[in-house]
């Protein structure tokens, strides 16, 4: 039993922040403006040319003008929880660090393995996707010529590629050459791509919409109207979407690198996520109203849908804008695949030549090479729908543990809370300076916190007016410190365990939801009553969470409405990953097992926790006699004095 114990206390044990969050081997060196656009990049390359095409085309039809909305909403939420953990913990980890800071050492693990994966597969699909864009305007030449002279991989096949993508491979290496020369040379080729693409896409939007047919969009028209697969098609499309708005994640990968984290992440992260899904419900639209759905080329959209229309100049200005989006999301996930694995590896879970730092161009150099590579065969080998789908879940689960460590971290005591607080106030502090000369030194007078010679005024009983103190932080309301069964659990202990429960209750729920659609539409009574039971333990948790006394006294960004903006996320991310297939359920738990198995061989030894814990063995052994010489315990004597005021305050109150 108490090997168990000590194994649990191992592997849920938290990560020590430093005392200097800002010190670190990388440079910092990006402002707002270079994040701002690092995120955008990230976001609107594959999205836009290759997403959309598959998602109007095989999931949703036009309303996947609504698919890219939820999956826009969902992801603001998301980016809301990794804005406010970026601030506060500006390191290169992002989900990796907040989780491992937060929850502990496995969670913070298994999300840090899933987010090495998300990028590999982001990286791989987006050289996938450039590749096909490339083909396109050759007319299939580079496909054809490879098949002619190299032969085939597979005969449709959904895992391996039809044929070795040697073009994919080559674009991959080339990106992750330009990451090795540093942040600021991969920001500003990100930058420049960037702002060109947005020209790109503003003349889509223009054009396209002169050709609008708005008869489309209407079910009488013959066309299968705004909802051709009906909304569970809408949903599923968006599941598939978030794909498009992972690049999010990135930004607070890059707090390592900004000059001032603490206003740079949440500015950029907003600023990036609103830009982006205003972009995506216009081109989406735009597209749609072009031509019928079922029409669209899924690897080419909107060069096809030009020439379908007549306006067969414009296919070529736009294919010039999609190799230039989908540079800038390749160089996206190249930037952010190394950094996230030299946080784990700095940290001891990984293998510690990866957070090696090149001197000149302070980046994690093996990191680049080791990962570049194998990015580079994912991308040779794999097709490019397996790999989104697959990344798609990891991500969504990495921004499920991210919210519910936002409200966990909001409801810690301050004795499990590692960040700088506000110093506690009075609710009057109010702290007017009290008129000495009428104040007797005889009367019992607090002192302000804030500043220890400055009376505070009291009330006429003499008492301070009733104020939160840091040191309710976690427990329960002042009124509910009596309810028998909460009572009994320690600060944020309670709340701990209602997050759980309650995560637990949003899966059956979207289970029920989603799985038992047919029987709720028939209002079979055991869906409706598992409905209303879900529903209602989800409520009553989270009531449980609002019963405690909430932590808003942190000095950086601090998102509004918790534990309500993070529980919605939570139940958003759930609902979009049970939308995906089984074969990605299985993809996923596969990962999962090889990645735990990595943390027990290695990680849970090597780790800089463990070390800190090991270190303390020398310095609380004693093995002397245990009696000590009578001199040593009479020097030992405690003296107790009564606390006065000084000599110039006394002089003070006495005037």
């Amino acid at each position: 039993m108490d090997f168990i114990k000590r194994q649990l206390s191992r592997i849920t044990r938290v990560k020590t922040i430093p005392e200097d969050l800002h010190e670190t081997s990388l440079r910092r060196c990006l402002n707002t403006f270079d994040i701002t656009l690092l995120g955008i990049g990230h976001m609107i390359g594959a999205g836009i040319y290759v997403l959309t095409g598959t998602v109007v085309r095989e999931k949703a039809g036009p309303s996947a003008v609504l698919s890219f909305l939820f999956a826009g909403t969902a992801a603001l939420l998301s980016a809301l929880c990794y804005a406010e953990f970026g601030a506060r913990i500006p390191k290169a980890g992002s989900a990796y660090s907040y989780t491992y800071v937060t929850i502990g050492e496995i969670w913070g693990f298994l999300i840090g393995w899933n987010i090495i994966l998300e990028h590999m597969i982001g990286a791989a699909s987006v050289a996938r996707a450039w590749s096909g864009a490339m083909d396109a305007i050759f007319n299939q030449a580079i496909r054809n010529g490879t098949i002619e002279h190299i032969g085939r991989l597979s005969h449709d096949n959904e895992w391996i590629s039809e044929y070795p993508d040697m073009v994919a491979m080559g674009i991959t290496l080339i990106a992750f050459l330009i990451i090795g020369f540093g942040a600021k040379i991969s920001v500003n080729f990100n930058s420049v791509f960037t702002i060109l693409n947005a020209l790109v896409l503003a003349f889509i939007i223009i054009i396209g919409f002169t050709f609008a047919d708005p008869s489309l969009w209407s079910s009488s028209s013959g066309h299968g109207g705004f909802f051709p697969f009906g909304f569970s098609g809408t949903l599923s499309g968006a599941a598939t979407c978030f794909f498009a708005y992972i690049g999010f994640e990135g930004i607070a990968i890059a707090s390592e690198e900004a000059r001032d984290p603490e206003k740079s992440i949440p500015r950029a992260t907003v600023l990036s996520l609103l830009t982006v899904t205003t972009l995506y419900l216009l081109v989406t639209a735009a597209l749609t109203l072009m031509i019928p759905y079922y029409e669209t080329n899924t690897s080419a959209a909107f060069p096809f849908a030009f020439d379908e229309v007549g306006a067969h100049w414009a296919k070529y200005i736009v294919a010039v804008g999609t190799l230039l989006g989908i540079s800038t999301s390749l160089l996206g996930s190249a930037f952010s695949l190394p950094r996230s694995v030299y946080a784990m590896a700095e940290d001891g879970l990984l293998f510690g030549f990866f957070s090696f730092v090149h001197s000149k161009t302070q980046t994690p150099i093996y990191a680049v090479i080791v990962f570049g590579a194998l990015s580079a065969l994912m991308a040779l080998l794999f097709e490019i729908t397996t790999l989104v789908e697959f990344m798609s879940i990891g991500t969504l689960f990495g921004y499920t543990i991210v919210a519910a460590s936002i409200i966990i971290l909001r409801y810690q005591p301050v004795s499990k809370c590692q960040f700088k607080l506000r110093a506690e106030e009075t609710q009057t502090e109010a702290a007017e300076p009290v008129d000495t000369s009428v104040v007797n030194v005889s009367e019992t007078t607090p002192l302000s916190k804030s500043d220890p010679s400055t009376p505070v005024k009291t009330d006429k009983s003499g008492l301070l007016p009733k104020s939160k103190s840091h040191d309710d932080f976690g427990r329960l309301r002042q009124n509910l410190r009596e309810v028998p069964i909460l009572r009994r659990f320690e600060p944020g202990d309670g709340v701990k365990s209602a997050v759980v429960l309650m995560g637990l209750f949003m899966v059956g729920l979207m289970l029920v939801v989603i799985e038992g659609a047919e029987y709720l539409r028939t209002a079979t009574w055991w869906a409706v009553l598992l409905v209303i039971v879900f529903s209602l333990l989800i409520v009553i948790f989270y009531l449980v969470i609002v019963a405690h006394e909430k932590n808003d006294a942190f000095l950086t960004f601090q998102i509004p409405f918790v534990p309500l903006i993070p529980a919605l996320s939570m139940l958003i991310n759930i609902a979009l990953m049970l939308s995906l297939t089984y074969l990605t359920w299985l993809r996923l738990v596969i990962w999962i097992t090889v990645g735990l198995l990595l943390y027990f061989v290695y990680g849970i030894h090597y780790s800089r926790e463990n070390k800190k814990i090991q270190g303390y063995g020398p310095m609380v052994e004693y093995k002397g006699d245990a009696a000590l010489p009578e001199s040593t315990m009479s020097g030992m004597t405690e003296e107790v004095k009564a606390l006065q005021p000084s000599r110039k305050d006394e002089g003070l109150y006495q005037q």
